[in-house]
């Protein structure tokens, strides 16, 4: 896979086994099993039951969280439908536009061509990259997926999060000495990459890596703080507070809701929603 990112745009590529037609097919109508489901990866994690494109211009690509109370929200509107060809996506809660090729190889395959920019008078700061970001799932998908389930694969619900002074470093050293990255979706940042977030599958669990601020040492207990999705957030918040727990920072929502609290010794846990289908 080959990618490269800016504050405004980001482009990625990557090559299938599959003709064009297919590799279209595969791309539009079965984003639910390719997209991996994690955290930061759609925008209310904690209640997503489905993705979905609809196929044809003015399609619609849907989080569904409930479809019978018609409780679904809309990421993007398709402007360009050309089977084996061409899809545009136009951000519908983003300002950004998404431009996918479809593109014969000399080999029978597809090279597949994502290029994700903002729009003019889009700010910068509130937009994501996840089209070009995710493409990588999307081959990792294309190679197995006549032998796999088709079902979402799911994370389990306890995950680790680390802190290191250089989390792409860290990462690397990670993958190749420790082995961490079970799925193939997996991978560490290359040199130069400076992603804001890094995650390892390891079985179904979840490790995440984030930078250490500051230049004095972090205590021990700050260094490793586990996250534990529940079914039923609210309740286990007043649980706990209830019960005399630190509460580090309330109940809030970013992509999911999650909240913070210390244990006896003062080590910090992350409690995360789990969505209906997380078992």
């Amino acid at each position: 896979m080959s990618r490269s990112t800016n504050d405004t745009s980001a482009q990625a590529s990557v090559e299938v086994d599959v003709d064009r037609f297919t590799a279209f097919a595969v791309f539009t109508e079965e984003i639910d099993l390719w997209w991996v489901r994690g955290p930061i990866n759609h925008h209310d994690s904690s209640r997503l039951a489905e993705l979905r494109m609809e196929p044809g211009v003015g399609g619609r690509v849907l989080e569904i969280y409930d479809e019978p109370a018609g409780d679904v929200l809309e990421t993007d509107r398709i402007t360009v439908w050309e089977p084996g060809a061409r899809l545009v996506l136009r951000g519908s809660v983003q300002d950004t536009e998404t431009d996918v090729r479809f593109e014969p190889t000399g080999t029978g395959g597809t090279r597949v061509r994502v290029s994700q920019y903002l729009r003019p008078g889009g700010d910068p700061a509130t937009v994501g990259f996840g089209w070009a970001n995710m493409l990588r799932t999307f081959r990792a998908w294309s190679r197995r997926r006549h032998t796999a389930p088709r079902t979402p694969r799911e994370v389990g619900r306890l995950g680790l999060a680390l802190y290191y002074e250089d989390p792409p470093a860290a990462a690397r050293w990670l993958r190749e000495v420790f082995g961490l990255g079970s799925w193939d979706v997996d991978r560490a940042p290359e040199e130069g990459e400076r992603p804001g977030w890094i995650d390892f599958h390891v079985g179904d669990s979840l490790v995440m890596l984030f930078r250490q601020e500051g230049t004095e040492p972090v205590p021990a207990r700050r260094t490793h703080v586990p996250w534990v999705h529940v079914d039923d957030l609210d309740a286990h918040f007043a649980h706990v507070r209830d019960h005399g727990a630190r509460i580090v920072s309330a109940i809030s929502s970013h992509a999911a809701r999650s909240y913070v609290a210390e244990d006896l010794e003062g080590h910090q846990w992350v409690f995360v929603q789990a969505r209906p289908t997380q078992r």
